[in-house]
């Protein structure tokens, strides 16, 4: 009879691709093709497809049709084309007539034509824009997301019916322009907050630290001393995010299909706990169409790895790859894919299984060879990546019984904000979109990182005296840098090496 040719699009990894879809129904025995590469979900769309198109007012012609997602060599998966495949056997069979150049069907179809939401749309609208398309048609759940970014003519859709009365004429949906929700503010609540942590100041202070310069910290000390209440309070003293920021991490939370409820933009930093029974891949990332994992979840905001030494040691050593470069890169049969991974790790851990090695009330019931088993399931490597090592002690009945609070949260986040500022300016002329001292490469610490002559001859004995590696080395010189910005100093002085070299572990 005919063929018909439209547009939707897929996302591989983060990154969107347009999928033209083409329709083509002939004289001869029923059948219903569909060919291009696709996976299980997307064989399934035929039944979908023509239960949508009988129940939304319209027929399903009883010919042969066959269905092509071009470029073939691309894998589909799946049911965001079922709305565009329906779309296209009612064009091909002349139910209805619309111009599809530069625009986007999108959409999964219930059996009654209704319409549901779909992952992935924020990077399917920025590849729209980046390409030129005008249009975008799609469920009325991803409206909200879909308008993020401005340059586009979004048609929210509650049903197959309401998209063929549009192209008919017959009773048309207001397109809805993009770009209007950037400018919401954000309204933080959280039931954490430094000011319910009793005791623990210099654990404090490293974790301001932390959030000023984005480092990675790990806290070492017996059960109940305060170390998961500090890792869960930490996000209440980190900065706000900027768009991009927001921009990326809502990329990621779109296509993992976890985009809080009523929210299309992610405007608070993460917050990711994987259970220590977790998988690789999904700390990482992969599977046989590789997802995001934990990691790339956490994306500019925490990664909290409590019980540390309790992960697998082939799980905690796939870390150390994402935590040098801030990327992680899988490759697979299919294809390879980069998912962002810059986070910062927050990890605690006991000394030894009993949790008492480092207790000065309770004696540590564990053997030695027990406890080196235990310290030796984090390997060297790993323990370099880490920035800073605190311990954090018992706290003390007096101080417990304090009816006293501590310093608030909000107080700390405004040293934290500026000393972001300073880093800021100073990475603005920076291409490679530097935000945070942690973020710093080899050329960046040679730049940046400024010493006085106290601060040379100091770090020059802990190198010599403390058998620091070279990455340890420039990790101290980044915390450095760190300190001197709370500190609001452009050079790096002596008592700042020293306040970094507190949080360093000494070599064996």
């Amino acid at each position: 009879m005919s063929l018909a040719k439209l547009y939707s699009a897929t996302v591989v990894g983060l990154d969107a691709e347009p999928i033209e879809v083409e329709v083509d129904i002939s004289s001869g025995k029923i059948m219903f093709n569909l060919v291009g590469l696709p996976d299980k979900v997307v064989e399934e769309s035929k039944e979908r497809v023509r239960s949508a198109v009988k129940n939304s007012d319209t027929t399903f012609p009883m010919k042969r049709i066959t269905v092509n997602l071009a470029p073939a060599d691309i894998r589909k998966e799946g049911p965001v084309f079922d709305l565009a495949i329906a779309v296209g056997i009612l064009s091909a069979s002349k139910q209805v007539e619309f111009d599809f150049t530069k625009t986007i069907i999108l959409g999964e179809l219930s059996l009654d034509g209704t319409l549901r939401a779909i992952k992935g749309v924020l990077p399917i609208t920025a590849m729209a824009i980046e390409q030129g398309y005008e249009k975008v048609f799609l469920p009325y759940d991803n409206l909200e997301e879909a308008r993020i970014l401005p340059g586009l003519e979004i048609y929210p859709l509650k049903n197959l019916k309401e998209l063929v009365d549009h192209f008919n004429g017959t009773a048309l949906v207001i397109p809805v322009v993009s770009g209007g929700i950037l400018e919401k503010e954000v309204i933080e609540e959280s039931k954490f907050d430094f000011s319910f942590v009793k005791g623990q100041d210099q654990a404090k202070r490293a974790l301001e630290i932390v959030a000023a310069g984005g480092h990675n910290i790990l806290m070492n000390g017996p059960p109940g001393s305060g170390k998961t209440l500090l890792s869960r309070s930490l996000p209440t003293i980190l900065p706000a995010m900027t768009l991009e920021e927001m921009l990326e991490v809502t990329k990621i939370h779109s296509v993992s299909g976890i985009l809080p409820e009523g929210e299309a933009l992610v405007r608070t930093r993460p917050f990711r706990a994987p259970h220590h029974t977790s998988s690789a891949v999904s700390i990482v990332g992969g599977g046989a169409f590789p997802k995001p994992g934990e990691i790339s979840l956490a994306h500019r905001g925490i990664l909290f790895l409590d019980e540390l030494p309790e992960f697998p040691r082939f799980v905690l050593e796939v870390l150390r790859q994402p935590l040098e470069d801030g990327v992680v890169n899988v490759s697979r049969a299919s294809g390879a894919v980069c998912f962002p991974a810059k986070f910062i790790l927050v990890a605690a851990q006991n000394p030894c299984p009993c949790g008492y090695l480092t207790d000065p009330v309770k004696q540590c019931t564990c053997s030695s060879s027990t406890i080196a088993r235990y310290q030796k399931k984090i390997s060297g490597p790993l323990l370099d990546r880490i920035d800073l090592h605190i311990e954090v002690p018992r706290v003390e009945y007096s101080k417990l019984a304090s009816t006293e609070s501590g310093e608030a949260s909000a107080s700390i986040r405004k040293r934290v904000e500026a000393a972001r500022k300073i880093q800021q300016e100073r990475f603005r002329s920076n291409k490679s979109k530097i935000f945070s001292n942690s973020e710093m490469g080899s050329d960046e610490v040679i730049k940046y990182c400024i010493l006085d002559e106290g601060a040379k001859a100091l770090i020059k004995n802990a190198v010599s005296q403390m058998h620091l590696s070279a990455r340890v080395y420039h990790r101290l010189l980044k915390i450095s840098r760190t300190i001197a910005d709370l500190d609001s100093s452009d050079i790096i002085e002596q008592k700042h090496i020293a306040e970094a070299l507190q949080y360093r572990v000494r070599e064996k």
